[in-house]
C-alpha cells in the first residue's frame, strides 16, 4: 500500500514528539497565570517608561477615526486564525447524536450570559458602588462589561477544554457554533443592552466593523486555509504536523495582545486601582454565576463530563481579545469601557482556572462516554 508523504510525516512527527510533563500539559498551559501577570506589569512599565512610543501604538489605526488599534488587529489575527484554522465546520452536522450539551452552552451564552452580566453591572455601579464612582464612569464601566460578556469564548477553550480532558471534537463543535451565531447576535446584543442599562448610545457602524475586522477577517482566512490545506495535503498532515507548529505563533501573539493592552491602560490601572478591584466584583460573579449554571444543567440532563466540563467553562469564559478590541473600537483606549474589559482579562485567567480545578474534582458526578471502537 502506498503511503501519501503527509502520513509519513505524520508519523515522524508522532514518533518525534516529546513527552510532556504534568498530565501532557505544555509549559505555557502549566504557567499560565505566570505569564499572563508577567504580561500585565511588562505592559504597566512600558505604559510608564515610554509613554511616547506606546501612545503613538495606540494611534496606529485602520483608517482615521476608525478607532480600530492596527498593532492590536493584527497580533489578533495572529492569535486567533490558526486557532479558527482548528474549526471543521463540517463537524457541526453531527451535533444531532448529542444535542444536550451545545443546546445547555447556547442557552448560557445567549439568553443567560449578557442578560445576567448586565443586570450585575447595572445593581453594582448604579448601586452599590455609587458611592465610588461617578454616573459617567459606571456608564462606561456598564457598557466595558456588556461587551464582555457578549462575546464567548473562542481561543482561550481550547486551553481550558485540554486543562479538563474534555471531548476535543464536541469542544469544536461547541465553539464552531457559537462562533457563527456571535457573527449575528453580537451586535444587537451589544447594542440593546448598552443602551437600555447605561445612557451611552453605541454605533452600530462602528461595532459592525470590529466583528468584521476581528471575528470574520480570521473566521475567513482560518476557513480557507483549513479547506485548501487539508484539500492539498490531507488532514492527517494539516492536523498533525502543520497546526502544532503555529502554536509557539499563537501563543505569542497572545502574550503580545495581552502585554498592549496592559500598555494602553497603565495610567488607567495604575490611577484608578480601587474601580480595578469595583469592576472585578460583578465580571467575577458572573464567571462562577454561568459556569455553576451550566455544570449543573449538564448535571441534570446526565451530559458526559468530557462534554460537560468544557460546555461550562465556554459558558463562563469571554473572547476577551475582541471584547478589547471592540471597547477600543468604541468609546476609545483609555476609556472606562476599556479598562472593565481589560479586568475581564485579569479576573478570566485565575478564576478560570479555578473552575477547571472544580470540574476535574467533580468528574465523578457525571456519566462517561461509551468505548467506541
Amino acid at each position: 500500500m502506498k503511503v501519501r508523504k503527509g502520513e509519513r510525516a505524520v508519523a515522524v512527527a508522532i514518533t518525534r514528539k516529546p513527552v510532556q510533563a504534568s498530565g501532557g500539559l505544555g509549559t505555557f498551559e502549566r504557567y499560565l497565570s505566570l505569564w499572563v501577570v508577567l504580561c500585565m506589569v511588562a505592559g504597566i512599565a512600558l505604559g510608564k517608561l515610554l509613554p511616547a512610543a506606546i501612545a503613538g501604538l495606540r494611534h496606529i489605526e485602520f483608517g482615521a477615526g476608525s478607532q480600530i488599534n492596527a498593532p492590536i488587529a493584527i497580533l489578533i489575527w495572529l492569535m486567533i486564525t490558526p486557532m479558527m484554522m482548528k474549526v471543521d465546520f463540517s463537524s457541526v452536522k453531527n451535533v444531532g447524536r448529542r444535542p444536550a450539551g451545545l443546546l445547555v452552552t447556547l442557552f448560557v451564552n445567549w439568553v443567560v450570559k449578557p442578560f445576567s452580566m448586565a443586570l450585575l453591572a447595572w445593581a453594582f455601579f448604579r448601586f452599590v458602588f455609587a458611592a465610588f464612582i461617578t454616573p459617567a464612569e459606571a456608564d462606561q464601566y456598564i457598557a466595558g462589561c456588556i461587551i464582555l460578556a457578549a462575546a464567548p469564548c473562542t481561543a482561550m477553550v481550547f486551553v481550558w477544554s485540554h486543562l479538563t480532558d474534555g471531548d476535543a471534537a464536541y469542544t469544536l463543535v461547541q465553539v464552531s457554533v457559537n462562533d457563527l451565531i456571535m457573527l449575528v447576535l453580537f451586535v444587537p446584543i451589544v447594542q440593546f443592552l448598552v443602551h437600555g442599562a447605561s445612557s451611552l448610545t453605541v454605533p452600530f457602524q462602528v461595532l459592525l466593523t470590529s466583528v468584521l475586522v476581528f471575528i470574520v477577517v480570521p473566521l475567513v482566512a482560518g476557513a480557507l486555509l483549513r479547506f485548501m490545506l487539508v484539500g492539498k495535503r490531507g488532514r492527517a498532515w494539516f492536523e498533525g504536523v502543520l497546526l502544532p507548529k503555529f502554536a509557539p505563533v499563537t501563543i505569542a501573539a497572545l502574550l503580545g495582545t495581552l502585554a498592549l493592552i496592559f500598555a494602553f491602560q497603565a495610567d488607567n490601572i495604575t490611577g484608578r486601582f480601587l474601580h480595578v478591584l469595583l469592576i472585578a466584583v460583578p465580571i467575577t460573579l458572573q464567571v462562577y454565576l454561568n459556569a455553576g449554571l451550566a455544570y449543573g444543567l449538564m448535571k441534570l440532563f446526565k451530559v458526559e463530563y468530557a462534554v460537560a466540563a468544557p460546555g461550562a467553562l465556554i459558558g463562563a469564559s469571554n473572547f476577551f481579545e475582541l471584547a478589547v478590541a471592540t471597547a477600543i473600537a468604541l468609546f476609545g483606549p483609555e476609556s472606562g469601557a476599556a479598562l472593565a474589559t481589560v479586568v475581564g482579562v485579569l479576573v478570566e485567567v485565575p478564576v478560570m482556572l479555578s473552575v477547571c480545578s472544580a470540574c476535574n474534582r467533580t468528574r465523578h458526578w457525571f456519566p462517561t462516554a461509551p468505548e467506541r471502537a
